[in-house]
């Protein structure tokens, strides 16, 4: 495989993982998909936000889907990404699959094992607060 399909491969695995914590319930459960997912010293910043470490992490994901429950995250962009950064579209789409209450883009810097080291987040949509 070329090595440029090796760091395609390390952008879209860590964006998965990082999907994945947003959308996974449960205090232990959570606490091992952000284990995965970030380094961790890793952070997260968006404009209401800015944790570090993997309690502050889960912390701020655990308060986010109880601010606002149901809605899953997806994907909308591919995965685009050089060196140690990529960048990717994302939204959260209501239990029956239609309507998409928050969306944003964000951009992610990996350490030498993929996991996450910043999260750099811009939200242009953010659903009204159950």
């Amino acid at each position: 495989m070329p090595a440029t399909q090796d760091r395609q491969d390390r952008y879209e695995t860590a964006v998965a993982r990082y999907i994945e914590a947003w959308n996974t319930g449960g205090e232990e459960a959570l606490a091992e998909a952000v284990a995965a997912a970030w380094a961790a010293d890793g952070g997260y910043t968006d404009p209401p936000a800015d944790v570090r470490g993997h309690a502050e992490i889960a912390a701020l994901i655990t308060a986010a889907r109880e601010r606002f429950p149901g809605p899953a995250f997806h994907l909308v962009t591919a995965v685009d990404g050089h060196h140690d950064t990529a960048r990717f579209g994302w939204e959260q789409v209501d239990e029956a699959g239609r309507g998409a209450p928050g969306a944003g883009f964000d951009v992610i810097t990996l350490d030498a094992e993929g996991r996450i080291r910043g999260v750099y987040g811009f939200l242009d949509r953010v659903p009204a607060a159950a």
